[in-house]
């Protein structure tokens, strides 16, 4: 059975920044990076240009730039295994963590698994369709892709996201449309204020997307009224799914406390779980901000913060 001081699950720019820190802080960690729960790399792996990552003005793929730092924690001694985590046990110490492989022990743990943005399961909307070719679900990643320029660009959700997205989006395109399968708002009042009145949106009431069609990328939608059944067809260039996110955290088969949406659960101002030596970073423990780089310095938190609990440890039983 392989023993660790650290191991870290999950991939993407919260599990190599910790990796990276980690490794440099001398713990050797042992990354399961995943593989059929999703590309290793998270959620970049599936977008395209990156524009606001600091340090690159010319903007990076999001696949190269998971590659750079998956690059960069190995050169410093991290170990990766390419597979899912099936289960884990939390309830005695050392933590094991199973994979297809076998079972591996770790003094402290790090889950970074992120999180899986929800999508309407439509026509023309899955991978290998139009998914990234005009249909997205983050408005403020990909809004200024220059598909989007001067454009209708179509927002669906009812929350505070949709209407966030809408406005964000109002910088880019010529039009935004909220499509709302109800007739009124979920979003805070203020919110939804705001995109009544906003003069670039417009707001299509109890309608549901059935289809998305191009060519090489969105050029319309179709839309079906959910009181008549009718459907119309409208030209378009962009579609955001603003119908929120799933943490993925099911392998945890609930043994970690996580926040009433299913986030998992930090001590404010750490990434330290209910758990001593279990700690969270990225998507998996963020509902607010999902950025490359909030998820790095999370990543990066989530390392030293282990670094430290295990020093202490080491001396408390030294």
């Amino acid at each position: 059975m392989e023993k660790r001081k650290l191991i870290i699950i999950g991939s993407g720019p919260a599990a190599y920044t910790a990796a990276i820190y980690a490794a440099r802080a001398n713990l050797q960690p042992l990354v399961f990076e995943g593989f059929n729960a999703g590309p290793p790399g998270g959620q970049l792996m599936t977008t395209t240009e990156v524009e606001n990552y600091p340090g690159f003005p010319k903007g990076i793929m999001g696949p190269e730039l998971m590659d750079l730092f998956r690059e960069q924690a190995q050169k410093f001694g991290t170990t990766f295994i390419t597979e899912d985590v099936t289960h884990v046990d939390l309830q005695s110490h050392p933590f094991k963590v199973e994979a297809p492989s076998g079972i591996a022990e770790a003094e402290a743990l790090i889950i970074a698994t992120g999180a899986t943005a929800r999508r309407l399961q439509v026509p023309g909307a899955k991978d290998g369709e139009f998914w990234q070719k005009g249909v997205t679900a983050c408005a403020v990643c990909d809004g200024a892709a220059p598909l989007f320029r001067d454009k209708h660009l179509y927002v669906f959700g009812g929350g505070d996201t949709a209407v966030e997205e809408a406005i964000f989006l109002t910088k880019f395109g010529s039009k935004v449309f909220i499509v709302h399968r109800r007739g009124e708002l979920r979003a805070s009042k203020i919110m939804a204020e705001r995109a009544l009145k906003h003069p670039k949106i417009e707001i299509i009431w109890n309608h549901v997307l059935t289809k998305v069609e191009g060519d090489k990328v969105v050029r319309s939608i179709t839309l079906q009224d959910v009181n008549t059944q009718k459907e119309t067809k409208h030209e378009a260039a962009g579609v955001f799914f603003a119908i929120g996110h799933e943490p993925n955290t099911g392998f945890l088969k609930g043994q970690l406390e996580v926040e009433p949406n299913g986030y998992l659960k930090v001590i404010k101002g750490t990434t330290q779980t209910n758990i001593e030596g279990v700690f969270a970073a990225g998507d998996v423990q963020d509902p607010v901000y999902r950025q490359a780089i909030t998820a790095a310095g999370s990543g990066c938190m989530a390392a030293l913060d282990a670094e430290r609990w295990l020093s202490v440890r080491e001396h408390a039983h030294a």
